[in-house]
């Protein structure tokens, strides 16, 4: 597969792993509240360092990710510095969508909407990143309905590429659009058939197999054989069923080429394609105007996708309930959009209109804002959301833990790094036990912040004869057992005949 090469490629490519783990400090606001809003997150902080924080707990959990990066397009934007020499802009791109992929499910779906400036270069990265073969599309918006004479050729769209986890997956959980009036006008009953509006469809398929290319007799008489080239889509048995139960159609004179009835109470609904008009998905001045009605003319967010291009996007891929993430939440469109339609969401905003943009706009939705999709959706409010912002590395400069970090905090990365799956915040806000949890057969222990309420040296934080007697009539596990803690009195043999691993904090914990 052809690569992608930039000036200081390496050095991005390894940025994931160089940035610090931070806690995640919840702020309280107007919109937390406790238990509604416990799925929806709001984040403050860079988005390299809050995805990076995410990790052990969403890891392989958000069915959908959507983002808006900024585009390269050396124009200056109030809230942006979208004015970055392109190898710049691969650097910043790349470790965002490496850790984007570890939080993805594997049926998740990443959507980024990008323009002709960088949108060829992403292909290629996203390529390396997400695996060519999970490559689905690169849609067409329209982002415009009016001419421009202001360019060589009037800027009319924008792409947003769709990538997969596993395509394969993306494709049995991917949602139909629902018919709109245009398809709903093609469905019509000049039959009176009982079973209602019906719409007809060929009965004819490409190619030669002998056991389709029978004739058929209309009902009028005339007689009709498959024209070269194609066969019958049915066997013949197939089609006089279809006959008896007047699911055919002759044409108004009864002497037409057969063609099979399609009712429109059966109809599942449109496969999506990758033309997507402003009439169905709405336009920047769409966009503009929603933000308007929000913040007011002069504060006014620079370049907001419209909610109904959001809503495409999270019918396509998701379903009530599921964990929607956006990396680059700008004025917070994909969190008001994701909230309205029932989805769980995380959205991350680095500058302060995560405050003055993003945290009002989502107070608005939880009170019952009525623009953008609210009166299609049927929204009425309801709900909330949680506030945080990036906190302390986790880990010190010189690899030791930080006094401050509690035990879930650091339960929940070293879950992380042994299993590559989230230790979730359901367990993060249950009591603490030393045993994390057993994974392939594995039980993972942690003995640390005196977790067994013995700070002694001999105590709960060093693995002793004693302690291990305890963690045994606690928490038994007739398996292996990986062990955490400051120090171990056992005998590497005892330990090997008990089929222990021991790993000593903080030297055995990655702080990448």
């Amino acid at each position: 597969m052809p690569l992608l090469d930039w000036l200081n490629k390496i050095h991005a490519l390894q940025a994931a792993g160089r940035v610090p783990f931070r806690l995640l400090e919840n702020v309280a606001v107007e919109g937390d509240v406790a238990g509604a809003g416990k799925d929806n997150w709001l984040i403050r902080g860079d988005n390299l360092e809050a995805l990076k924080a995410l990790l052990p707990f969403f890891a392989g959990r958000v069915k959908c990710i959507y983002i808006d990066p900024p585009y390269n397009t050396r124009s200056a934007f109030e809230h942006y510095d979208d004015n970055l020499e392109h190898s710049q802009w691969l650097s910043m791109i790349c470790p965002r969508l490496e850790l984007l992929r570890e939080l993805l499910a594997e049926d998740g779906s990443i959507w980024v909407s990008i323009d002709d400036h960088e949108a060829h270069y992403l292909k290629v990265v996203m390529d390396e990143v997400f695996g060519r073969g999970n490559f689905v599309a690169s849609n067409v918006w329209q982002k415009r309905y009016s001419r421009e004479n202001r360019e060589a050729l009037g800027d009319a769209h924008e792409y947003v590429l769709l990538y997969t986890k596993d395509l394969s997956k993306f494709k049995s959980s991917r949602n139909l659009l629902p018919i709109g009036d245009k398809q709903r006008a093609l469905y019509r009953n000049p039959d009176n058939d009982p079973r209602g509006e019906w719409q007809s469809v060929s009965l004819l398929a490409q190619g030669f197999r002998p056991n389709q290319m029978y004739e058929i007799v209309a009902p009028n008489g005339r007689k009709h054989s498959p024209p070269g080239g194609n066969c019958w889509k049915v066997v013949e048995s197939e089609y006089r069923r279809l006959v008896a139960d007047n699911r055919l159609y002759f044409g108004k004179d009864g002497n037409g080429v057969p063609r099979r009835k399609e009712f429109l109470e059966n109809a599942k609904g449109l496969v999506p394609w990758t033309w997507w008009p402003h009439e169905e998905v709405g336009h920047t001045d769409e966009a503009k105007k929603e933000c308007n009605a929000l913040f007011g003319a002069d504060v006014s967010f620079g370049t907001p996708k419209p909610e109904r291009l959001v809503q495409r996007i999270l019918h396509i891929a998701t379903n009530p309930g599921d964990l929607v993430l956006d990396s680059f939440l700008g004025s917070g469109t994909t969190a008001a959009v994701a909230h309205k339609m029932g989805r769980r969401w995380i959205g991350i905003e680095m500058g302060e209109h995560a405050e003055t943009h993003c945290l009002p706009r989502l107070q608005k939705v939880v009170a019952g804002e009525q623009g953008g999709i609210s009166a299609a959706v049927g929204w009425q409010g309801g709900g909330g959301f949680r506030f945080f912002r990036l906190g302390e590395a986790v880990f010190e400069a010189d690899g030791r833990i930080n006094p401050a970090i509690r035990f879930a905090t650091l339960a929940a990365w070293v879950w992380y790094q042994e299993t590559r799956t989230p230790w979730g915040m359901a367990q993060a806000e249950c009591p603490p036990t030393p045993l994390l949890g057993v994974h392939e057969g594995t039980a993972y222990y942690l003995l640390y912040n005196g977790i067994l309420g013995d700070r002694r040296p001999d105590g709960g934080n060093v693995l002793t004869g004693p302690l291990l007697k305890t963690l045994d009539e606690g928490s038994p596990h007739a398996g292996p057992r990986v062990i955490y803690g400051e120090s171990c009195r056992l005998s590497p043999a005892r330990l090997k005949a008990l089929d222990i691993v021991f790993k000593q904090i903080p030297y055995d914990i990655r702080a990448r």
